[in-house]
């Protein structure tokens, strides 16, 4: 061996030995580590210290993935929890019901990140009357029963507060125009009092992954409640 080579050796073991935790820091080395030890042990011999390493390793990974899942989901609850309060005071701070409307329609959707929003009311009330073309594009009318039939699509299921999903075939009496451009949608079931025939906010998403069954219902529950309140205040 050259004195040369012992210099280099013996420079980059006082380093080693002066800073070992850049070494066992270090994943790639540690694996080379792991990799020289077993050759030299030979096929014969286990090695269950190198067994326990690979295990610990593993682990930690899974543990370091869940913790940035973790903080990714609170990180989109916490945008969501912002995103819905500033839709709830745009609403109450609507000082008639064409205005409360119009944010409905222009604002609301930027604010909570979708492409579009309808009011859906069941009435008796004909399509074309001119007191609902006055009130704009953002409010549906509807037969009496049509609610419960959308959400459910016919089906024999619960009737729950809100339904997320893909867009529906018939999507296009909600949305109108804006149907072919609705992927997934949240269905907000409305309570507008006694003697009153029920409503609907339906949320249009580009994104067909935005509305989701799995996806948690909280924050539209509460968006539902502010909104069903405010509706009946106007509607008395």
């Amino acid at each position: 061996m050259s004195s040369s080579a012992a210099t280099i050796q013996e420079d980059l073991r006082a380093r080693i030995i002066s800073d070992p935790e850049a070494i066992l820091g270090d994943n790639d080395l540690m694996k080379a580590l792991l990799a020289a030890n077993e050759r030299v042990m030979g096929t014969n011999v286990v090695d269950l210290r190198g067994l326990a390493m690979e295990r610990l390793e593993a682990r930690l990974e899974r543990l370091e993935d869940t913790h940035r899942s973790v903080i990714a989901a609170a990180y989109d609850n916490l945008s969501g929890t912002n995103q819905v309060h500033r839709a709830v005071m745009r609403l109450l701070d609507a000082d008639s019901f064409e205005d409360f409307l119009t944010a409905l329609e222009a604002e609301v959707p930027e604010i909570l990140k979708v492409h579009t929003i309808r009011l859906v009311l069941e009435t008796r009330v004909a399509p074309d009357d001119p007191v609902v073309r006055l009130l704009g594009k953002v409010l549906a009318v509807a037969d009496p029963g049509f609610v419960d039939g959308y959400i459910t699509q016919g089906r024999d299921v619960p009737i729950r507060r809100v339904t997320l999903r893909q867009s529906q075939p018939d999507s296009e009496v909600i949305y109108g125009d804006a149907a072919h451009d609705v992927r997934s949608e949240a269905c907000l079931k409305l309570d507008l009092g006694d003697g009153r025939l029920p409503g609907m906010i339906a949320l249009g998403a580009e994104d067909p992954h935005q509305f989701k069954p799995t996806q948690g219902t909280d924050l539209l529950e509460f968006f539902a409640g502010v909104f069903e309140r405010t509706m009946r205040r106007w509607l008395a």
